[in-house]
């Protein structure tokens, strides 16, 4: 089975591969990079509608080219306000070749206040981290869950969470279809 990822990032690549796997034989997962159609760092539902906008992008890619995939994948990083805190999670939605749509998240985690600040001015969290640990690339990598984690969770397995919960409408369409 075919399924396309909105993103070349080898990180969410495959972290669906990983999630996908674990409910469908022979999945075979490319990751494609479409626009979000939203700010570099997005904000409360911006993050879902940036998730939404990648994975209708690759329908319509698939289409076009005849790619033959059954399930596209957009997944998106945000930030949110809850409780008077900012935590960041990732969103995912999952569409499929019947335009059936599902969606879910991450984990939420909570934001330092200096991080914060800088995601507000629009600056992407992968840079804010890349600053802050002195390293290029982290969201290539561990991610900043993986920093904050001590490493204990990756990005890799952050993203894979919000795929398998984000696939359950897919599992059970009786239910949500």
């Amino acid at each position: 089975m075919k399924v396309l990822v909105g993103s070349r990032n080898p990180v969410k690549v495959a972290a669906t591969a990983e999630a996908f796997s674990k409910f469908f034989d022979t999945v075979d997962v490319s990751g494609i990079r479409v626009n979000s159609n939203v700010p570099a760092q997005p904000v409360n539902a911006e993050t879902f509608a940036g998730a939404r906008n990648r994975a209708l992008e690759l329908s319509m890619t698939n289409e076009a080219r005849n790619s033959g995939a059954k399930f596209f994948v957009g997944i998106e990083g945000g930030i949110q306000k809850l409780y008077d805190r900012w935590f960041t999670f990732g969103v995912i939605c999952i569409r499929d070749n019947t335009e059936r749509v599902g969606y879910g998240t991450t984990p939420f985690f909570e934001l330092p206040a200096h991080i914060t600040k800088e995601l507000l001015r629009g600056v992407e969290l992968g840079d804010v981290m890349d600053t802050l640990i002195g390293e290029q690339n982290t969201k290539e990598r561990q991610g900043a869950v993986g920093h904050f984690t001590n490493g204990v969770m990756d990005r890799k397995a952050y993203y894979v969470a919000g795929l398998v919960v984000a696939l359950i409408p897919f599992l059970n369409p009786d239910l949500y279809f």
